[in-house]
């Protein structure tokens, strides 16, 4: 072997684990620190914890938590586009079926809703709502996710 380019070898060296087990064995550095041994590795013991020294099981657990906080948010949006409460001009009808509309008392979507309920001519019977009108606003209702109450249509 040739002399200086080998590491100094000690052959005892002590290990020590976490738990508090040592044992000697062949290595390069005097003492070795170690997590996790044959004594406490949960495969070993058959105990069921979770060895996380890289902190990799709470950042797992921050994106699930992250996940959900989303999932919760996206149903309280969807559940606030289809609320009976929504005011008309948000479904963004044109100015005159809105101004119609509200000429009859009818400012929120539940009403229009109970409208629909009672059939397409008691909405053609508002004055300034016509049939391009009531295309418009079941088209609109529809696209915002709302169930369209099922009544006599009005025949062309």
């Amino acid at each position: 072997m040739k002399e200086g380019i080998h590491p100094k070898w000690y052959p005892n060296a002590r290990v020590v684990c976490a738990c508090g087990n040592t044992w000697t064995v062949g290595a390069t550095v005097p003492t070795i620190t170690t997590d996790v041994c044959y004594n406490c590795h949960p495969f070993y013991t058959g105990e069921q914890r979770i060895v996380d020294t890289e902190g990799q099981v709470d950042r797992f657990m921050k994106r699930l938590e992250r996940r959900e906080d989303i999932a919760a948010e996206q149903e309280a949006r969807r559940k606030a586009r289809t609320s009976p409460e929504l005011p008309i001009s948000e479904l963004e009808l044109s100015p005159r079926a809105e101004k119609a509309l509200q000429a009859a008392g009818i400012t929120k979507a539940g009403e229009l809703l109970a409208k629909f309920a009672e059939g397409d001519r008691a909405l053609l019977a508002i004055e300034g709502f016509g049939r391009s009108s009531l295309i418009e606003a079941k088209k609109k209702l529809r696209a915002r996710g709302f169930t369209l109450p099922e009544a006599e249509a009005v025949a062309s």
